[in-house]
């Protein structure tokens, strides 16, 4: 757990957090976001990619229990995880946007590669 950002949140403000990117990256392939978020985000969406790729009962009810909305689930088991078969790995892309107007934060745009 010494690995984990914490990203300045509470544990369940954090976790709601990192379940809407990833389901917003499955819902429209990429999402725009601050570097740090983005590096989270893509551990855990990596992970949901895999359990997309077993593709048994157990792997779709943990996605289930994961991923709020019914119709992205099915999306990443229909979908998205069948273009990554061939793949070990690196479905996500970070590309570095520069730093936001407001706060200077570094912003990026986190995708789904082709």
């Amino acid at each position: 757990m010494s690995n984990l950002r914490k990203l300045g949140r509470r544990t369940d403000h954090r976790s709601s957090l990192l379940r809407n990117q990833v389901q917003s990256l499955f819902e429209n392939g990429k999402i725009e976001t601050t570097v740090t978020r983005a590096k989270e985000t893509r551990r855990v969406a990596e992970k949901m990619i895999t359990l997309g790729k077993k593709g048994d009962l157990h792997s779709r009810r943990q996605a289930l229990g994961y991923i709020y909305k019914d119709e992205v689930a099915n999306k990443l088991f229909e979908e998205i995880a069948p273009k990554y078969a061939d793949r070990n790995g690196g479905y996500t892309r970070i590309l570095k946007l520069g730093p936001r107007q407001g706060d200077n934060a570094e912003m990026c745009i986190l995708e789904l590669v082709d």
